[in-house]
Order: structure tokens, then C-alpha cells, then sequence
């Protein structure tokens, strides 16, 4: 039954809730690009390699996208405020220790893997508590514009804030900015109720949670290891693809027996939302593989500090606000699919522009032209790709399908920063530069055609509030 509700403007209830989870989704976003523009720094300050940044920055996204499911399955036993919170609590913790870390190793913990955990338990609240909170289309697609926007900048902003902070402080200073954006976020939510009450009974499937984890580790680590020894890069790869096969079967047969698996395979039967997690992910490892790729040829081939690469990032900071600002408007005069694919066309042709004219001329103005298109096509797509996937199920099932949308959004970061960076880093000149941006615009095409075969009106989601609804 197609949704007949009138939009309502946010209370100011629903707008005091808004501002923390955007906030929320702005540091996350903003903490998996900032280290880009740091690379020179932090390799000086703890005597490692470009390399050895690179796989601190994908471990922390890779440790996001393996226990995003997990995450998003646990706020259904232990509430999503209280879930929100221990993420919050988690991430503050490891953005102290990174501020001090006198090594990679303990880099590495305090960024990769305890703010990797704590935005794993913190972002599939995010999205649920929005799902629950803004129940009509409108005010939904516009509440999602907001957080999307703010995840997009703090993402495309993120070279620029943490080149500002590095030149005027030290990289270490940028991660004391992540832990009191976190502690203002923890004030914002004291008073926030939870709409729905937390059922300790529920069932975790702690099994499913390490198949799941392991096999998408493995299947990274196995892009990482590509530079280095094509055998290991097959054998885990090839490892990652049957403990995830293992994982599937585990579910299959925690289905036939009754009992609740961490990720039933019924949410694979959508087919709107399958390409909508295929957009998802191939936008975000292009936002990421992009602002690794720039900001690690920037610094280490033309020789720019921090403060010189945020700037040129500006261009793409811009673009996705402008875009990001108008996806409202935008909602509401074309269809999902129409934004999803104009976005693809926009980002794939930034790319192109990029690859043309950095490679025909020195200067730096070069990159902005490029990284505007790449902007603007992103900011375009973000929130109708989480909204078409967000809303094509009922709220019963918003935990299991947010923490499977943000693992694949996030597994597409890490993808982009070990597919980009791995080809980049292997030769760190011109043509390794030029190699890894024709990569990502061959996914960026293979995300195209998700975005074609999306349905012009998607199938209405199981509960009449989960309407999906574009004009035309």
C-alpha cells in the first residue's frame, strides 16, 4: 500500500536527536580520510613507511566493515542508545591513544582497531535511530540528506581540517580534535530515549560474527599483499572466499533448524536493495581510493605538506556540499535511480578530467576541476543509495539491514584504499598515479550499471512507512 502520510516538518524533538547522529557519521567519515594528508608526517614522527600508513589507515577501515554487522545486530539485544554510547566511549579512548602513540604498533591500536570498533558499534545506530525516529518519506530522505551530507564532508574535508591542524599543531593534535568532537556528541545524547526497548533474550550468533569478520579481513589483507607476493595475494584471497562460503552455509543452517543467524538470507531477496548496496559500496571506494590516491601522489611524488594537499581537496569538499545541500530539493523532483546514476556519470567523468589534465600539466590547479566533479557526482548519490536500502524494509529488521549497509559501505572504503594504494604505492610516480584512478573509474562504471538496473519505482518495503517514492 503505497504511503499516504503528508510530510511533516522535524519537531524539535526529532532535530535535537538530528545533530548528534550527524555529527556522529561527520567524525567517523572524517577520521577514515584525515590521515591522508598526514602520510609524510606521521612516516617522519614514527620512523615507518608510506606503506606502513596505508595499512593503518585500510586496517581501520577494514575492522569498521567486518564488525559493522555484528554492530548493527547488537543494538537490537542491548538498545541502540546504549550501543551508540559504548561506541561513542570506545572511539574517544582510541583517538587519546593515537595522540600519543610513540609507534605504528600502537597507532595502529589506538586509530585501526579501537576507533575501528567503536564506529562499528556507534554508525548502525545512527542510521536506525534515524529510521525510527523520522517515520514519513520526507522527513526520512531529508533527515538521511543531513547525515549523509555531513559523512560526505567530513570524508572530502577531512585532508583539509587535518592539513589545517597538522601545519598549525602536529598530526597528533587531530586526533585530540576527534576525541572532544566525540565528547560533545556523549552531552548531545544524555537525554535521548530509545524508541524501541532492547530485548536481552535476543539471540547472537557469535559464530556467524567471526566467519563474517575473518572472511572480509582475509580477503583484504589479500589486495594488500598484492605488491608483494602475487602467491599470498591468491592464497588469501581464496582463503577469505570460502570462509565466507563457510559463513553463508552457517546461516543456511541456523535458518533450517529455527534458530536466528547473524544476517538471514532473506534480506539478499531484494533485489532494489542488493543494487543499492552494489551503489553504496563502489561510492564510497571511490570517495576513499580517490583521496588516498591524490593525497599520497601529492606529498610523495610533488613533494606538498599537509597544509597544500588539504587545500586542493577544497574543490571536492565544495562539490559534495553544494550537491549534498540540494539533495532535498533534488528528492523530490526526480527519481532515486536518476540521482544514483547522475552521480555515477558525474564522479566517473571528475576521474577521467583528473587523469587528463594532472598528467598535462604541473601546477596545482590542475586537480581542481577533477575533484569537483568527483564532489558534486558523490554528493548526488550518497542519500538515495542509503535511503533506497534503508527503506526497503520494515523497522524490525533496520538492525540487521543498517549494520549490512554500513559494512558494505565501509568494506568499499577499505576495498578503495587497498585497490588504490596498492597500486600506487608499488611505484609512488606519474604512471602508478594514472593506473590507480583508471581502476577506480572501471569500478566507478561497474557501480553505473547497478545504478541503470535499479527500478524506476522501487517495490514497495513491507510496512507502508518504508515506501520508497520518486516522482515521474
Amino acid at each position: 500500500m503505497p504511503d499516504t502520510r503528508t510530510a511533516q516538518q522535524p519537531s524539535k524533538a526529532q532535530r535535537r536527536v538530528l545533530a548528534p547522529l550527524a555529527l556522529a557519521q561527520f567524525i567517523c567519515s572524517f577520521a577514515g580520510s584525515n590521515m591522508n594528508v598526514m602520510i609524510n608526517d606521521i612516516s617522519r614522527d614514527l620512523d615507518t613507511t608510506v606503506q606502513g600508513v596505508q595499512i593503518a589507515i585500510t586496517i581501520f577501515l577494514l575492522v569498521m566493515a567486518a564488525l559493522m554487522i555484528p554492530g548493527g545486530k547488537l543494538t537490537d539485544r542491548y538498545g541502540r542508545k546504549r550501543c551508540l554510547l559504548a561506541g561513542l566511549v570506545i572511539y574517544g579512548i582510541g583517538a587519546l591513544l593515537s595522540a600519543a602513540a610513540p609507534g605504528l604498533g600502537v597507532l595502529i591500536l589506538g586509530n585501526s582497531i579501537l576507533e575501528g570498533i567503536g564506529t562499528a558499534l556507534l554508525i548502525p545506530p545512527v542510521y536506525i535511530l534515524t529510521t525510527l525516529f523520522f517515520t514519513d518519506m520526507t522527513s526520512r530522505a531529508r533527515a538521511f540528506g543531513v547525515i549523509m551530507a555531513l559523512g560526505g564532508i567530513g570524508a572530502a574535508a577531512g585532508p583539509l581540517i587535518g592539513g589545517l591542524i597538522t601545519s598549525a599543531l602536529s598530526w597528533r593534535a587531530a586526533f585530540v580534535f576527534q576525541a572532544l568532537v566525540i565528547a560533545v556528541i556523549i552531552v548531545l545524547i544524555r537525554h535521548m530515549e530509545d524508541p524501541l526497548p532492547p530485548d536481552p533474550t535476543r539471540p547472537f550468533d557469535t559464530t556467524g560474527a567471526a566467519l563474517s569478520a575473518v572472511g572480509l579481513i582475509l580477503i583484504v589483507m589479500g589486495i594488500l599483499a598484492a605488491d608483494d607476493n602475487v602467491w599470498l595475494m591468491i592464497a588469501l584471497l581464496g582463503l577469505g572466499a570460502l570462509v565466507l562460503l563457510w559463513f553463508f552455509r552457517s546461516v543456511r543452517a541456523k535458518e533450517k533448524a529455527g534458530k536466528e543467524p547473524l544476517l538471514s538470507t532473506s534480506l539478499f531477496r531484494n533485489r532494489t536493495s542488493n543494487l543499492g548496496l552494489v551503489t553504496q559500496n563502489v561510492q564510497w571506494l571511490l570517495l576513499m581510493g580517490t583521496s588516498f590516491t591524490v593525497a599520497a601522489y601529492l606529498q610523495v611524488v610533488r613533494g606538498y605538506d599537509a597544509i597544500q594537499t588539504g587545500v586542493i581537496f577544497t574543490a571536492a569538499t565544495l562539490g559534495l556540499l553544494a550537491s549534498s545541500l540540494a539533495a532535498e530539493r533534488l528528492a523530490e523532483r526526480r527519481p532515486q535511480r536518476t540521482l544514483i546514476t547522475t552521480g555515477f556519470v558525474v564522479t566517473i567523468a571528475g576521474i577521467v578530467v583528473l587523469i587528463a589534465m594532472v598528467g598535462g600539466s604541473p601546477g596545482a590547479w590542475a586537480f581542481a576541476p577533477g575533484l569537483l566533479l568527483i564532489g558534486l557526482g558523490l554528493g548526488v548519490m550518497l542519500t538515495p543509495s542509503v535511503n533506497v536500502v534503508q527503506s526497503s524494509f520494515p523497522e524490525e529488521r533496520q538492525g540487521e539491514i543498517s549494520g549490512l549497509s554500513r559494512s558494505v559501505s565501509n568494506l568499499g572504503s577499505s576495498l578503495g584504499t587497498a585497490v588504490a594504494g596498492t597500486i600506487l604505492v608499488s611505484g609512488l610516480t606519474t604512471g602508478a598515479y594514472a593506473a590507480a584512478m583508471i581502476t577506480l573509474a572501471v569500478v566507478g562504471l561497474a557501480g553505473l550499471v547497478a545504478a541503470v538496473l535499479l527500478p524506476r519505482s522501487p517495490a514497495p518495503g513491507t510496512s507502508s512507512g518504508d515506501t520508497i517514492r520518486g516522482p515521474g
